[in-house]
């Protein structure tokens, strides 16, 4: 009471000293009660460093524009705290006194005061006491007899501030606050101030419990539980009373608080005890009388933490009746807790756990293995909070605890798994991965691919397959949080995590499963090169962890980089990034390369996304670096290891698939670079027996394996078709998967002479090549199929022939029996056929070869395209009504390519001669036709036939022939023209299409007369 006698005389400095004294203390840390200063009051001149008048200076400003009232007060004082919370905050006794005159002047203002300038003027003195808390907290005990209400409980929301921010510095000051709080309490009137006062009491009996529980680790004067307890019991004593009248929800939380914050105080003086532990029942059968259930958990956590401190035995019961109503709360799935009160329910079962470490387990099994779901997933909560209190005595229960969620582990309920995933994150987090002989880690891939699994089946409803979508979530999110950087959970995870790169089930962890393998390769060449460095020896007798084949990882890691490398948060880069940290572990001969390749890989996918990626372009890069880096490798043994897991892979791998797709490339090119010919040949003709060639994926794929062998190993290839083609039984050559087979072994020949070698190439093309092409067309069934395939593989032979850059005495002596059997091909099939335009482009490439066909040959060749194209309908196709509908006749977008390819191949023809070609007899539509001077003679009469089609037909060729025209001559083409000009054809009237007709001639009257 001395500090409030100095006080109310107004000996300020006299009332700070007694204060301290009192507490037995006078410069705590962190504390000072400010500089020392003289009678002058410290404005001595000289003696102020530059920074600190700099800053003196600002307050000084700041504090006048508040005097003067000048703009806003509360931005103002919002800018004072900012400085007075700055490093260099040291001021003058004077300037503390203003600083505190104007902010308790706002603070107390009874009238005209806002609450954001009060609270701001609050958050100022609690910044000044950073440096000057005994001058602030002697301040504002001075003003705790003051009777208005508005302007007390600022004061008292101060100091209830002070205690949060300086919790042990402002335990020296506790019993004269807490003395000075029982005048204030009597003469509460109001719900609002008993808040504001609980408010007080809660944090300063708070700043107290910790006192007792660090007080003796630290430079603290020592202050005896029961001198404090002395100030608590009468507060406590009056708020246990005043509770009983508590009629509003917020006055009930304060209450709550502040009982239980004084409970805890309480228990560390005997004669008191039995008083705290009277109001333990009561504190939980609040979670029935109040709304929000917050509070009572708070105020449990204080005393349990005291109950803790003291290292008392709690008897079973009520060990029992503490842990039932804690669970309750964390079971509540009616009003689920929410995060916060959550985390304060879960510390309160640790304390539990430290005061009855046996009851809280057998607790909790119980409820593990008895329990409901909800049950479960909070007993499993509550193990992870063990986990990460990261106590000594916890620690050494961590293989329990991990024995006991085991227990739980295949639980159905999406919740449950859930549970076990959040506890092994921790139990990942604390480096306690050894500690136990369950694989939690592989728990989490497996949990991974149960859920893929269920969502794969497609019969979950809507919020099952959410669950499980969470599930996945929640796997890969622990897997990123994983720490690797402690020494002993590397060694465990090195060969580990290496083992789920492989399997494609785990696609989805790639991402965060590549982070860690990088992070921990890095680690492992640091170590190893520091090890070899200190001592070789001991390197070399260190026994290498079992480790997935290098030829596995390299063929899944090349797959996930090639099959949507944006997806799944950018698993491409990921795979090659860890690749990039891996070439030691692949093969020794790639470092280098791989070091200055993949950042280029790398580069060109970063500048790219989903939708702007050229895949094609992509796969491409991916396969030249394999080869690349085969060839480097140069192992025979290898290679063959490489081509026997892309196999193994290729088995396993989703039908219809992307990766099944890259895997035939891949397959490919090992086989390409194996120097074994033996295993080519026999893999080779293991897969082509038991591909299933009426699916198209595996045709295509099983072109990709042969053509990409061809590069290497041309005539082994060839000899493989060969032999394969031989075991195609003529007797079921109509069976459809023998045709089908038929069909993709044409492809492969014109595939195969894309990739062959140029010199090989032209050696064997019309022996091994082409007959074979013929042969099996000939002899397997002709239908659309076959005769597409066949057309495609003359394309690619003659495109492979002109890409060899034959010589002059080259000369393809089957010429003219390709032409001849391509033509065939065009009378057979309908006009609506897609053959006609792809048997024309074939026609096109073809004629580019040698022997040049002669004049006569290529008038032949162009009237029978012509008959097969553009005139030989029959009557029955035509419009009977005479009408000029095109759509009835000719769907354009059916005949537009086949048009397009004859116009390109009269070009070709015609161009090939330096002079112009005549033709006769190309049209025959039921009437004799005359020699016509040119082909635009031909097409231009046809431009007024009564046939609709005839007319869309003919224009359409002009169109097409004028623009090849274009290429080779000074004349410019009005083709544009042409097709505006079409359009009018549909015209009814004879003379509109008179009109038309004519337009046209003179569209083409200077193209016929320049040839």
């Amino acid at each position: 009471m001395g500090v409030l006698r100095a006080l109310r005389g107004g000996d300020r400095h006299r009332a700070q000293h007694h204060a301290c004294q009192h507490a037995g203390f006078f410069t705590c840390v962190g504390a000072q009660s400010g500089p020392a200063h003289g009678e002058d009051g410290g404005k001595a001149a000289g003696s102020v460093p530059v920074a600190i008048a700099t800053f003196a200076t600002v307050v000084t400003s700041l504090l006048n524009r508040l005097q003067d009232a000048e703009g806003s007060r509360a931005e103002t004082y919002r800018e004072l705290e900012s400085v007075l919370w700055g490093d260099e905050s040291h001021l003058q006794s004077s300037e503390v006194d203003r600083v505190m005159a104007v902010a308790l002047e706002d603070l107390r203002a009874a009238q005209g005061g806002t609450a954001s300038v009060r609270t701001a003027a609050s958050d100022v003195l609690v910044a000044l006491a950073r440096s000057h808390l005994c001058d602030v907290v002697s301040a504002l005990q001075g003003h705790l007899k003051a009777l208005e209400e508005t302007s007390e409980e600022f004061v008292l929301i101060t100091l209830r501030n002070l205690a949060t921010r300086y919790a042990l510095q402002c335990v020296p000051f506790a019993a004269t606050t807490l003395s000075a709080l029982r005048g204030v309490l009597s003469e509460v009137g109001s719900g609002r101030m008993l808040c504001a006062v609980c408010g007080v009491l809660e944090q300063w009996c708070s700043g107290i419990s910790m006192y007792f529980r660090e007080g003796e680790k630290g430079a603290f004067p020592h202050l005896g539980p029961a001198q404090l307890c002395a100030h608590v019991y009468p507060l406590f004593c009056y708020v246990s009373r005043k509770r009983r009248c508590c009629e509003e929800e917020e006055v009930k939380q304060a209450v709550l608080r502040a009982m239980g914050a004084m409970m805890g105080v309480l228990l560390h003086v005997e004669e008191h005890r039995e008083h705290a532990w009277e109001h333990l029942l009561w504190l939980l059968h609040q979670y029935r009388e109040v709304w929000d259930p917050s509070g009572v958990t708070v105020s449990l956590g204080y005393f349990l933490g005291a109950v803790a401190d003291i290292q008392t035995r709690v008897p079973r019961a009520r060990h029992l009746a503490i842990a039932t109503a804690v669970h309750q709360q964390l079971c509540d799935e009616m009003e689920p807790p929410s995060p916060e009160h959550r985390a304060e329910l879960c510390r309160c079962m640790v304390l539990q756990a430290r005061i009855c470490p046996e009851e809280t387990i057998e607790f909790l099994y119980y409820k593990l293995r008895n329990g409901n779901k909800a049950d479960r997933v909070a007993a499993v909560a509550v193990l992870q909070a063990l986990v990460r209190s990261d106590a000594p005595d916890t620690r050494e229960k961590l293989p329990l605890f991990a024995k006991l969620v085991q227990s739980v582990c295949h639980d159905p309920a999406a919740q449950v798994r859930r549970a076990v995933l959040h506890f092994i994150g921790e139990l990942l987090r604390s480096s306690a991965l050894g500690c136990s002989a369950w694989d939690v880690v592989g728990h989490l891939f497996s949990e991974f691919s149960r859920a893929s699994g269920r969502l794969a089946m497609g019969n979950l409803s809507m919020v099952k397959a959410r669950e499980e979508r969470a599930v996945q979530s929640l796997c890969a999110h622990v897997l990123g949080t994983l720490d690797v950087s402690a020494g002993a959970v590397a060694k465990l995870l090195w060969p580990k995590l290496l083992w789920y790169v492989v399997p494609a089930k785990y696609t989805g962890m790639l991402v965060p499963l590549c982070r860690c393998l990088r992070s921990l390769a890095e680690r492992r060449d640091r170590a190893e090169q520091e090890q070899e460095e200190a001592a070789p020896e001991a390197l070399e007798s260190e026994e290498p962890a079992a480790l997935p084949a290098p030829q596995a990882l390299l063929a899944r890691l090349l797959v996930v980089a090639a099959v949507a490398p944006h997806a799944g948060g950018g698993r491409g880069a990921a795979a090659l990034q860890l690749l990039q940290a891996l070439p030691s572990t692949i093969h020794g001969a790639v470092g280098a390369k791989w070091a200055a390749d993949i950042p280029l890989l790398l580069q060109h996918l970063a500048g790219t996304t989903a939708s702007s990626l050229d895949v094609a372009e992509w796969e491409s890069l991916l396969l030249k670096f394999l080869q690349t880096s085969l060839e480097l490798i140069a192992s025979e043994a290898w290679t063959v290891g490489l081509s026997q897991e892309l196999s193994r892979q290729l088995g396993s791998s989703p039908r219809l698939s992307w990766e099944k797709r890259f895997l035939y490339k891949a397959l490919g090119t090992a086989l390409a670079a194996c120097g074994c010919l033996h295993h080519v040949q026999e893999q080779t003709l293991e897969h082509l027996k038991a591909a299933n060639f009426l699916e198209l994926w595996q045709a295509q794929g099983m072109v990709s394996v042969v053509s990409r062998c061809a590069e290497s190993h041309f005539q082994l290839a060839l000899s493989l078709v060969k032999e394969f083609t031989g075991t195609l039984k003529r007797k079921k050559s109509k069976a459809r998967r023998t045709r089908a087979t038929r069909a993709a072994l044409l492809v492969m020949y014109g595939r195969m002479a894309l990739r062959a070698p140029r010199e090989q190439l032209l050696a064997r093309v019309e022996r091994d090549v082409v007959a074979n092409v013929l042969q099996l067309y000939r002899e397997g069934c002709q239908d659309a199929q076959l005769k597409l395939s066949l057309v495609q593989s003359i394309t690619e032979i003659s495109l492979a022939i002109q890409a060899a850059g034959a010589g002059p005495r080259f000369e393809l002596c089957c010429k003219r029996e390709l032409l001849q059997t391509l033509l065939e091909v065009i009378q057979e099939e309908p006009q609506e056929s897609p053959v006609h335009p792809r048997a024309l482009v074939a026609m096109q490439q073809l004629s580019k070869l040698k022997p040049r066909l002669s004049r006569e040959e290529n008038r032949h060749l162009l009237a029978q395209c012509c008959q097969g194209i553009v005139c030989l309908r029959r009557p029955e196709q035509m419009d009977r009504r005479g009408q000029t509908a095109v759509a009835a006749s000719c769907p354009p977008g059916v005949q537009a390519p086949s048009l397009r390819a004859l116009g390109q191949l009269m070009g070709a023809l015609l161009w090939a001669e330096l002079a112009p070609i005549r033709f006769e007899d190309m049209v025959q539509r039921g009437r004799a036709c005359e020699w016509f001077g040119s082909l635009a003679g031909l097409l231009g009469p046809l431009t007024c036939d009564t046939s609709a089609a005839s007319r869309w037909w003919a224009v359409t060729c002009l169109g097409h022939l004028l623009r090849t025209g274009a290429e080779n001559t000074d004349v410019a083409p009005w083709t544009n023209e042409i097709g505006r000009l079409r359009e009018r054809l549909s015209a009814i009237t004879s003379e509109s299409l008179l009109a038309t007709s004519t337009n046209i001639a003179k569209v083409t009257g200077p193209w016929s007369a320049e040839t």
